[in-house]
């Protein structure tokens, strides 16, 4: 019988990092991608040391066209096949989407949404086989008009409708798909889309760690979606009660107060 894996992108720091160590503490064999590959492989020799099997290192930036192709070459490689898929790794960018670099902007829809949809289509045999599952990282901004993180916020609204919409098609076949959508998060994230965590940052915040526990175990509860935190949870609630312009402007006013 073909060993099975868990498949986590973007494992090298935050949330990804976190999920890498829920998944191994509870009996998974782990493949780890990101484009570090010092740190991938300090947190594979964290989880051997614990017990677990060797994690497989994928070395990989996912905004390549050819990323799909070298990941699913490593696992053949190594002789394994998919049981879960986690399509954690994204980023955003923080500013008016014109004025930000435009290769940066598309940079993050190869990642946001490219990859994730590849990922998810080129090993979905391998998951109806294993009957195992997906798990997506969306976001709470997925709900919600960004201006401020136009890009960021549209590619996040495009995991939350994909990810449902593959639970309904899958089902059928024994794959369970599960969105996590968080609010703010301490990460590298706010570094890396040019802002300083704020307000909303200091009430709304779950640690990467408590949003990895949550997420697993939606996922193995096949819940449609993961609201990680008591806030959070109320967003698309109070949503319902809001014309959509007023939740635009409203989001526009915050957002850009922050440049």
């Amino acid at each position: 019988m073909t060993e099975r894996v868990t498949l986590i992108t973007g494992a090298s720091a935050g949330i990804g990092t976190e999920l890498a160590r829920v998944f191994a503490s509870n009996g998974h064999r782990v493949a780890l991608v990101a484009r570090r590959a010092d740190r991938l492989e300090a947190l594979a020799r964290e989880l051997a040391g614990k017990g677990g099997p060797a994690p497989i290192v994928i070395p990989c930036d996912l905004k390549q066209n050819d990323a799909g192709d070298k990941i699913a070459d490593a696992l053949a490689a190594a002789g394994v096949e998919l049981e879960y898929l986690v399509n954690n790794a994204g980023f955003g960018l923080f500013g008016l989407a014109i004025k930000r670099d435009r290769a940066e902007q598309l940079d993050s829809i190869a990642v946001n949404i490219r990859a994730l949809t590849d990922l998810s289509l080129r090993f979905a045999d391998q998951l109806i086989r294993n009957r195992g599952g997906i798990l997506n990282l969306g976001s709470i901004a997925g709900f919600l008009p960004g201006p401020g993180m136009a890009v960021y916020y549209a590619s996040k609204a495009y995991v939350l409708s994909f990810s449902e919409a593959l639970r309904c098609e899958l089902a059928p076949q024994g794959v369970r798909v599960t969105v996590v959508c968080p609010g703010p998060v301490p990460s590298e994230f706010q570094a890396r889309a040019g802002f300083a965590p704020g307000f909303d940052s200091a009430i709304l915040n779950v640690s990467p760690a408590d949003v990895a526990q949550q997420a697993y175990r939606g996922l193995m509860a096949n819940k449609r979606a993961v609201l990680p935190g008591a806030f959070i949870k109320l967003v698309p609630f109070l949503l319902r009660f809001f014309p959509r312009s007023f939740i635009l402007h409203a989001v526009g006013g915050f957002q850009l107060r922050k440049r």
